[in-house]
């Protein structure tokens, strides 16, 4: 039985306008993560031995060499995932380093939070919340509002990518 005409063109229309939209949710998800970490980067920049005597009570190896690269990492790849540049290399590394956040500086909170014990609930535990968002770039890409999309286009990969993928 076919699908009434009325229905088959709202159909037609909110996938048209959804598909418009798509280049939104990457573009919100990159300028939310580039704001958390520019401003924890620029924290970090700002006291170096600080991080690097949190980094040692906390036992990460090579402290002050990890101090500076997390800092560096977290203030200068905030500037790449606001314009969409180099997006998956720099989330992956971010999300490297909130894993480590999560094995060492926040494990308490992540456990507690994990098994329901105290107040917060697992969306508290910050490092989590950004590691969430990070994977989904690595995964999905910046979206078409990026500068990555525009060099691919350049590049002539986009359109590559999708000849191969039509011949699949």
């Amino acid at each position: 039985m076919p699908a009434p005409a009325a229905a088959k063109r709202a159909a037609e229309l909110v996938l048209k306008v959804t598909g418009a939209l798509a280049f939104f949710p990457p573009l919100l998800t990159r300028l939310f993560l580039a704001h958390a970490f520019y401003l924890t980067g620029r924290g970090k920049l700002g006291n170096h031995d600080g991080v690097t005597n949190f980094f040692t009570e906390l036992g990460i190896p090579m402290p002050h060499a990890n101090a500076v690269f997390v800092s560096c990492l977290e203030y200068y790849g905030a500037m790449l995932l606001a314009v969409g540049l180099a997006t998956r290399p720099i989330a992956a590394m971010l999300a490297g380093s909130m894993v480590v956040a999560l094995l060492t500086a926040d494990k308490e909170g992540f456990v507690d939070a994990v098994l329901a014990r105290g107040q917060g609930d697992i969306t508290s535990v910050a490092p989590l919340v950004l590691l969430i968002g990070l994977v989904w770039l690595v995964i999905y890409g910046p979206g078409l509002l990026s500068l990555d999309a525009l060099i691919a286009k350049w590049l002539g990969l986009g359109d590559a990518a999708k000849d191969k993928a039509k011949s699949v």
